[in-house]
């Protein structure tokens, strides 16, 4: 009986708290002063609809899509209009991570083959987007990083392209000199 007393303290904690986060947005104020519904309730009813959208796929990816540039979009405007670097290489790094999961997807045509594909494309895109996760740095440094990292210069000295351009002129240089 004491667990469940402690389950719904916590649950009321956690709305509570929600409540204080969304009490910064004047819209979800004024929407429940003219209903008499807590935003609150609105927010996790919306949240609960556009997963079960997801879940069933009824628009599944538009939903997950919408998720995956609303969110990150607006945190990295927002990076980019504050000085500090380290928000900037966060998003950067979402937005590779992202670009090379969407560019795979796609050769893949993983839609077919895996079912509810959105529900879990949903959830990585969460867990990639939102800053408290880091998701998209872990999937970079455990994935992408190991991949590319070998087409990139790991010093400052000298840029990809110009690695690139030497290396060409030198595999030139070097087709031409054995010709001769």
């Amino acid at each position: 009986m004491s667990q469940s007393g402690s389950i719904q303290e916590k649950a009321q904690y956690h709305l509570s708290q929600l409540d204080k986060s969304l009490s910064k947005y004047p819209q979800l104020q004024q929407f429940e002063q003219q209903t008499s519904v807590p935003k609150v309730y609105v927010v996790l009813g919306l949240g609960a609809l556009y997963f079960f959208l997801i879940f069933f796929n009824i628009a599944g990816e538009f939903l997950v899509n919408t998720a995956g540039f609303v969110i990150p979009a607006y945190y990295s405007l927002d990076a980019l209009f504050t000085s500090g670097k380290a928000d900037d290489t966060q998003w950067l790094t979402y937005w590779v991570t992202y670009a090379f999961l969407t560019v795979i997807e796609s050769a893949v045509n993983a839609v077919y083959w895996f079912p509810f594909y959105y529900t879990f494309k949903f959830i990585l895109v969460l867990w990639m987007a939102l800053p408290q996760t880091g998701g998209a740095q872990i999937v970079f440094r455990s994935l992408l990083q190991p991949l590319f990292s070998r087409f990139f210069s790991q010093g400052n000295s000298a840029s990809t392209s110009a690695n690139l351009r030497a290396s060409a002129s030198q595999a030139t240089g070097q087709a031409t000199g054995k010709a001769s």
